[in-house]
């Protein structure tokens, strides 16, 4: 009788029975990898903008506070995106005809939005709460990273579900004190040793930044009583420190961490 399967035919079976679930797996791997890669989650790429918004400079440059901007965050479900009033605030006093900042100008001109790309987009079916992660501790770098030492903003983290739940599981490890959350130095255990660095900041209740008052003598009438006036110059036009300023006010006013500010050109180099 003629043999039906040839005598390499075992070994072609056995090749296959251990072969196809090792090959099965490595294309499950390659999926997953390709699937967790930063080319499909983004993290780590910068994204363009509009404008060149540097959080670098703002936030560990200058100081000023996230909730400046991000005005909603403590008591929405959602962190809004600043509203071009917020960026005019600084911006008609400060780098008034500086170019790229000309889509912010035009902007506020023309009451047009600017069309900023979210970096942080969940999917529609996803419902996140800031308010309530702010409420409980959850601080900003545990989901944005350390955005004070990003020139340009890039998501540090997937968002993916796993991630979510791998903090969900075991939540304390990213607790911290409610006036600490947007702190971007603190750390557990300088707490715990009484060093907790930067000052806690207070809630914001007013969306409206009051006049900074500057010490000194006005100038050709761009100040009154003391006080700096939408679009007016400095008393040193070129910013060179010239100015004393009260600190105090700029630090309610901006909410700027530090308050040792004396002069003009801490902020304007």
């Amino acid at each position: 009788m003629a043999r039906i399967f040839s005598p390499g035919i075992n070994t072609i079976a056995r090749t296959t029975a251990f072969g196809l679930p090792v090959l099965v797996m490595l294309v499950f791997g390659a999926v997953r990898g390709w699937q967790d890669s930063s080319y499909i989650t983004g993290v780590g790429r910068a994204v363009n903008q509009p404008v060149p918004f540097s959080h670098q400079h703002h936030v560990a440059g200058l100081g000023i506070d996230c909730r400046f901007c991000h005005t909603s965050v403590e008591d929405s479900s959602f962190a809004n995106v600043p509203a071009t009033e917020t960026c005019m605030q600084c911006h008609s006093q400060i780098w008034t005809n500086a170019e790229m900042l000309e889509p912010v100008r035009e902007s506020f001109r023309t009451g047009k939005r600017i069309e900023w790309t979210r970096v942080h987009d969940l999917p529609d079916f996803v419902y996140f709460d800031h308010s309530v992660h702010v409420a409980k501790g959850v601080a900003c770098v545990t989901c944005h990273g350390q955005v004070d030492q990003m020139p340009m903003m890039a998501k540090a983290s997937s968002l993916y579900m796993q991630w979510c739940l791998e903090c969900h599981r075991h939540p304390e490890v990213n607790l911290r004190p409610t006036d600490r959350v947007n702190d971007m130095a603190w750390n557990w255990q300088k707490e715990a040793q009484g060093s907790a660095g930067p000052p806690g900041i207070q809630s914001i209740n007013t969306k409206v930044v009051p006049q900074l008052r500057v010490q000194g003598a006005p100038q050709a009438g761009a100040f009154q009583s003391g006080v700096v006036q939408p679009g007016a110059a400095y008393p040193n036009a070129a910013y060179q420190g010239t100015a004393a300023v009260d600190s105090q006010a700029l630090f309610d006013a901006y909410r700027i961490r530090t308050q040792g500010i004396t002069n003009c050109s801490a902020c304007h180099r």
